[in-house]
């Protein structure tokens, strides 16, 4: 004999099994869209607190990048990927910098700022671009372990993170499509 409650859990059941593709071809499942390994859609947290040392006058900093959503990346200049990555954000810069915050972080001791000088002159960074504070070099800064170069992050207009990548290099399309909606 079937039962109300009994009736009621096969309608949820099925209905369940029905939208699990739709939630997680939408990216919406725990964990962010699974077929793209390295991604993560990150929980809402408080706003990231952070400020590096930037190479020149423009601030690297939670406060600079308020208001606008943000892309970070995090870089060591004997990367390939890490440039491949520069170099997607210096080309979606060329279109959208006065909507969108960019900087790219370099993961270099501060006695390397000639270096990380000349790798930014080389790749043509319109953005700033800034040297890791120590915490982040250990992994206890904001943002985490950051060691899996490249690491490209978004923060939305409120300077929480709210997408991830590491380890691999994040294309531009990809990129703005993490980028709707913030």
């Amino acid at each position: 004999m079937k039962t109300a409650s009994s009736g009621k859990r096969a309608t949820s059941n099925a209905l369940a099994g029905l939208l699990a593709p739709l939630l997680a071809a939408c990216g919406s499942a725990a964990g962010g869209p699974e077929a793209l390994p390295g991604v993560s859609r990150v929980a809402l947290r408080p706003p990231a607190d952070f400020a590096f040392d930037s190479l020149d006058d423009r601030p690297v900093s939670a406060e600079a990048t308020r208001g606008k959503p943000t892309v970070i990346a995090f870089v060591t200049t004997a990367s390939l990927p890490a440039q491949a990555q520069v170099d997607f954000l210096v080309a979606m810069a060329k279109h959208d910098a006065d909507r969108v915050n960019y900087a790219v972080v370099a993961l270099e001791q501060t006695e390397n700022r000639e270096l990380v000088e000349i790798y930014k002159k080389s790749l043509s960074i319109p953005f700033p671009v800034a040297i890791a504070d120590s915490r982040t070099m250990t992994g206890t800064g904001a943002f985490g372990d950051v060691s899996a170069v490249p690491v490209t992050l978004m923060l939305d207009r409120a300077g929480r993170v709210v997408w991830r990548v590491e380890g691999r290099v994040a294309k531009s399309s990809e990129l703005r499509a993490a980028m709707h909606g913030l």
